[in-house]
């Protein structure tokens, strides 16, 4: 019986040396999004407000989606932004143009600035 006792014993205490983590190996992420400093809602206005349709868009009354990808760095600047869906008729270089003028607020990660991408979806009435 003792023998049974001592190795249950011993098979309990190997499983909790087993089980405890060492917790300098535990790492915890945080991530914060590149954003437009005065919300989306500003930036839609904004791209909405400096737009210049090109006379085919107005023409035929364009109404969809323009979907950009693009990098925010550092410097808040935005980078090889790319147009990964839109109307054409020049519509999507608009907003890519004004976009790439913008500044953004810069990703962070566990409170260290990165440079990050990031897509934003513009709806779009050409009237």
């Amino acid at each position: 019986m003792k023998k049974i006792n001592l190795l249950l014993l011993l098979i309990a205490c190997s499983l909790i040396s087993f089980s405890q983590t060492d917790k300098q190996n535990i790492k915890v992420v945080t991530n914060t999004e590149p954003t437009f400093p005065k919300g989306d809602q500003e930036l839609y206005n904004y791209v909405y407000s400096n737009i210049r349709y090109s006379e085919e868009a107005k023409k035929k009354y364009l109404e969809g989606e323009v979907t950009l990808s693009f990098d925010v760095k550092i410097d808040s600047t935005v980078t090889n932004t790319i147009v990964i869906s839109g109307l054409g008729y020049g519509v999507d270089e608009e907003v890519k143009r004004i976009v790439q003028k913008l500044k953004f607020s810069p990703a962070k990660q566990n409170g260290i600035i990165v440079k990050m991408n990031t897509m934003y979806t513009f709806p779009i009435k050409a009237h």
